[in-house]
């Protein structure tokens, strides 16, 4: 960028109120860092404000704006400035925007249900929320693909709170058990967790349950812990800013939402169940988590559940979908995952602590399995670099 060139005075009509909201300020901030010349502009307020006077006197070049209601939509337009939205409600159809991919999250959500060996599900929405009703439309599609069903329930709120908190305690204690729940946010998991209190319904025995955003506040304050998909915002946030970017610069970029993938499932309490009727099974399946931090090969799960390999093989799949090699590959990728995005250990280091004898074994298993190279996983969950 030439170091005479006038700053770029960018307003951020985005939420300050919750996590997935914050990653995205922290994604447009990454941007900002790597391409300096913006002036930001952001005040705090939630979701549903409606209330934009500290923009009064403001003369700016670009908006990126979470566009979720009318008065949104109407600023927006009255401004008539480049805008990229982050919105999935298209408010404002002609606007170029980024969201984070519904199916994905849906599609990731089964998956993480059905490896705990449950089928029957569950999905509370939030019907204010086009997102939400996405996340629901997919979540049954997913459930129906692997020739299950799920129930459904559209919470009706108020603020930050529910009023028919009861209703969805009924809700739950009619749902057949054990059952998998998908919130369709974290804030509405951790709603499902209280109204399971108030029926007298064990979490994760009978309901288990599972929230979006990975909000570490939410997940880590709830009774149980509650299981989170954390979707990629850093990224999300990111690429508005680049495409803003190239809309103040005179650039033509499509209208249209592009759809980022989430990153990874982070488990905790609310959904740790292992619902599978074949004690045989269980006990393999038990035996791999436990020793999941270390080597570990099909023989020896062979000899501590007293099993043929063809006899065990044919178990997992009639009740998991995939054989004995295939859930010690999963629950030996889900630790690399884990220490990528937790941790700054190099790759060899990762590959030692779990007992992987050449850190290049570790990285190809782990690119077969996730689609992507520890390096490239890594910086798509710890931040966002040029791209």
């Amino acid at each position: 960028m030439p170091l005479d060139r006038p700053a770029r005075h960018v307003a951020l009509l985005v939420e300050t109120s919750n996590a997935y909201a914050r990653g995205l300020l922290g994604g447009i901030h990454a941007y900002v860092r790597e391409h300096p010349g913006w002036a930001l502009y952001v005040a705090e307020h939630s979701r549903h404000e409606t209330d934009f006077s500290w923009l009064d006197g403001w003369h700016g070049h670009g908006l990126i704006a979470r566009v979720e209601t009318s008065e949104t939509a109407a600023l927006v337009r009255r401004l008539g400035l480049p805008t990229v939205d982050l919105s999935a409600a298209r408010l404002v159809p002609e606007l170029p925007g980024v969201e984070t991919d519904d199916d994905a999250i849906a599609r990731l959500a089964v998956e993480h249900l059905a490896d705990r060996g449950l089928r029957h599900f569950a999905f509370c929405g939030d019907e204010r929320f086009e997102w939400s009703r996405t996340r629901g439309e997919r979540f049954l599609h997913h459930v129906q693909a692997r020739g299950h069903g799920a129930q459904m329930f559209a919470m009706q709120r108020s603020g930050m709170r529910s009023r028919d908190r009861q209703r969805l305690a009924e809700w739950l204690q009619g749902l057949p058990k054990p059952v998998g729940v998908l919130a369709c946010y974290d804030i509405a998991g951790q709603e499902v967790l209280e109204a399971c209190t108030i029926a007298g319904i064990p979490v994760p025995d009978a309901v288990a349950v599972l929230g979006v955003d990975n909000d570490d506040l939410i997940g880590t304050l709830t009774s149980p812990p509650l299981s989170s998909i954390e979707p990629d915002t850093r990224r999300t946030g990111y690429l508005a800013a680049q495409m803003l970017d190239r809309l103040m610069a005179g650039e033509a970029v499509p209208p249209g939402l592009r759809h980022i993938p989430p990153v990874r499932v982070v488990p905790r309490q609310s959904s740790e169940i292992l619902s599978v009727e074949d004690s045989q099974v269980v006990a393999a399946l038990r035996f791999i988590r436990d020793r999941g931090l270390r080597e570990i090969r099909v023989d020896d799960v062979l000899r501590h559940v007293g099993s043929s390999r063809r006899a065990l093989d044919l178990r997992f799949v009639k009740h998991l979908g995939r054989t004995v090699h295939a859930e010690i590959t999963r629950v030996r990728m889900a630790h690399v995952a884990d220490l990528l995005a937790t941790t700054d250990l190099t790759l060899p280091q990762v590959a030692e602590r779990l007992g992987f004898k050449h850190s290049e074994y570790m990285s190809v298993a782990f690119k077969r399995a996730t689609g992507r190279a520890p390096g490239q996983y890594r910086r798509d969950v710890r931040g966002v670099t040029s791209r």
